[in-house]
C-alpha cells in the first residue's frame, strides 16, 4: 500500500512541479523543485521535487520591456537564414553574429529566418522571440 503512495505522490509531484516552476523564475530546476517538493510532501517530495525541477530546467526571465522596444525598433540587421528550428531557451549557431543591446549589454539581439530575437550573449540562448 505504501509504495503505491508514494509512487501516487511521485507522480502527481512532477506533473504538479513543471507548471509550478515556469510561473516562478525565483527558484528554478532541481534545486527550485527539491523546495517545492519538500513544502508539498516532506521528505519524499523534496527527492521527486528536485528529479521533477531539473526535468523542467531553469526558467528563463523575460527580458526588460525596454530591452523588448529597442529589438523592436532598431534598424534591421543582416538577415540569416537558419535550419535549426528557432525557439526560447535554445542556444543560436555560432554563424549567426548577435549584436549587444547598448542600453543594457546583458542582452543581445539578431534577425534570424525573418525573425528579431533577444539572446542570452554569453550562452547565447535565445530568451524571446519578437512577432
Amino acid at each position: 500500500m505504501l509504495p503505491k503512495l508514494l509512487a501516487t505522490a511521485a507522480t502527481a509531484a512532477i506533473l504538479l512541479a513543471g507548471p509550478a516552476l515556469a510561473q516562478s523564475s525565483t527558484v528554478n530546476g532541481a534545486a527550485g523543485g527539491a523546495v517545492t517538493g519538500a513544502i508539498v510532501g516532506g521528505p519524499v517530495g523534496a527527492a521527486v521535487g528536485g528529479v521533477a525541477g531539473a526535468l523542467v530546467g531553469t526558467a528563463i526571465d523575460p527580458p526588460p520591456q525596454q530591452v523588448v522596444t529597442y529589438v523592436q525598433e532598431a534598424p534591421a540587421l543582416k538577415k540569416v537564414v537558419v535550419k535549426e528550428k528557432v525557439a526560447v531557451g535554445v542556444a543560436l549557431p555560432e554563424t549567426v553574429v548577435v549584436t549587444p543591446v547598448p542600453e543594457n549589454p546583458k542582452y543581445a539581439y539578431a534577425v534570424v529566418n525573418d525573425e528579431r530575437v533577444i539572446v542570452e550573449p554569453s550562452s547565447r540562448k535565445v530568451i524571446q522571440i519578437i512577432d
